[in-house]
């Protein structure tokens, strides 16, 4: 199994889920605080939201489960929700902050 592999493909599939609010990918708003692959592709994925009271947050981790499960060599996931340390702008990519006009 090939972990650097399967992170790198997540990641991808994760740049095709977006916050409904905010029209930038959730790797690029910085919302991905960590992913682990166990010997067994188990995930542990760590991630927050921009706001405690997101109205689809729910809907954007049962979209972040499912693309995580597509990858080829993950037999299964766990998506854990934070809010520490809490979500700001710093966390975006360069090239988030371009395209929402924040640089």
């Amino acid at each position: 199994m090939n972990k650097v592999k399967i992170e790198m493909d997540i990641y991808e599939k994760l740049r095709t889920v977006f916050d409904p609010e905010i029209p930038v990918n959730i790797v690029e708003l910085g919302l991905i605080y960590s992913v682990t692959i166990n010997d067994d592709g188990y995930v542990n994925l760590s991630m927050t939201l921009t706001a405690p009271a997101c109205p689809v947050a729910g809907e954007i981790i049962r979209e972040v489960d499912e693309k995580i499960r597509e990858v080829e060599g993950v037999k299964d996931a766990n998506v854990m929700l934070t809010f520490d340390p809490p979500w700001n702008r710093d966390m975006m990519s360069e090239e988030a902050k371009l395209e929402l006009g924040f640089l």
